[in-house]
């Protein structure tokens, strides 16, 4: 949210434009207000209601009006390139974004043969393909071309009766999941991880690959 204070009308005009165009379906500028001239008490006063960010544009924050912005904490912020504005909003929009979760996968193993074992229940034995396999990763059961089993955190990893951290492709093991213990021959496990990465905007001015297409 935004209370834009400009010198002149044209600043507004393209400001107001450019602003319009950042962001995505998550996070936009929300102008409150626009004007031309000083940042005013009046000012102040309706970004605070509105938890918005006063944005003053070749222009200042009269004394009283400054005075008032410290007094109810309203982030005030004084620029005198475009370019330079541009580029903060799109930081701040950017910061606001929930991170995106990703997935990597490890390895995958494949069920050559299933072992009971009382305390832990059914172990699947079986061979790494390729990449490795790590205790503690989440993992994915195929069987055939169907999931069977998502999401359960491998919880026992063993190499030829030893617990281990990782086995790598080539070598045999014994795989153990907290939520799921029907193993069959054939079955493929896929290990991965999920990693939070930081979600990304666009940069200012620049346009996606569809809207390129459309011209």
């Amino acid at each position: 949210k935004m209370v834009l204070k400009a010198d002149v009308h044209g600043s507004i005009e393209a400001l107001a434009k450019a602003l319009s165009e950042m962001g995505s379906k998550e996070i936009k500028v929300s102008m409150i207000h626009s004007g031309i001239g000083e940042i005013t008490e009046s000012d102040i006063m309706l970004a605070s209601a509105s938890d918005a960010i006063v944005v003053g544009f070749n222009v200042r924050a009269n004394p009283k009006a400054q005075a008032l912005a410290e007094q109810e904490q309203v982030d005030v912020r004084y620029y005198e390139i475009i370019y330079d504005l541009l580029q903060e909003v799109h930081a701040a929009m950017e910061g606001l974004l929930e991170p995106l979760v990703e997935e990597r996968l490890l390895g995958r193993a494949e069920v050559r043969q299933v072992f009971s074992i009382s305390r832990l229940g059914n172990i699947a034995g079986s061979m790494v393909l390729e990449g490795k396999i790590e205790r503690n990763s989440l993992a994915r059961v195929r069987r055939q071309a169907k999931v069977v089993s998502e999401g359960g955190k491998i919880n026992s990893l063993k190499r030829i009766k030893e617990d281990v951290k990782e086995v790598l492709s080539g070598y045999e093991c014994g795989i153990g999941l907290d939520k799921f213990n029907d193993f069959k021959v054939g079955d493929i496990i896929e290990a991965y991880i999920q990693e939070k990465v930081k979600a990304v905007l666009a940069a200012p001015g620049t346009r996606t690959e569809k809207e390129g297409q459309k011209e």
